[in-house]
């Protein structure tokens, strides 16, 4: 699922994002082959390979405009272990601790029961959850 120029920079102006040219570079990166969970040292990477310059900064602060802007959703796996899935939609996660990789689990696939009262005045805006899994 390749994605244009115009296309990405009609997505970025949509999230009200002005599509600069590392911004246009990193999106290229994120959003042209579908789905997928980076942390901002393997886009990084990415972007290196790609001969983007941009240095790492650069990437933590665009994925953090990009997850403002509502194109990424940020999944915490510890404290400071962050990774940004392109897959906005109400959805849960495998964490292959071994690997350092997450995998989508649908949200049909999971049932969360019995939460507490919630304080006055919110609003449950959605429900993370991450599994685990390390080999045996």
């Amino acid at each position: 699922m390749q994605i244009s120029e115009m296309e990405l920079a009609k997505k970025l102006r949509g999230a009200g994002l002005r599509p600069t040219r590392q911004r246009m570079a990193l999106a290229r990166i994120l959003f042209g082959s579908g789905d997928r969970h980076v942390s901002a040292e393997s886009l990084h990477g990415e972007a290196v390979n790609a001969r983007v310059p941009v240095s790492l900064a650069t990437v933590y602060n665009t994925l953090n405009q990009f997850t403002e802007a509502g194109l990424l959703r940020e999944v915490a796996i510890e404290g400071n272990r962050s990774y940004f899935d392109t897959n906005t939609s109400n959805h849960f996660h495998y964490f292959l601790e071994d690997k350092g990789q997450l995998v989508d689990i649908g949200s049909d696939d999971v049932e969360v029961k019995g939460l507490p009262p919630l304080p006055p005045g919110t609003v449950v805006d959605r429900i993370d959850v991450i599994v685990r899994l390390r080999r045996n």
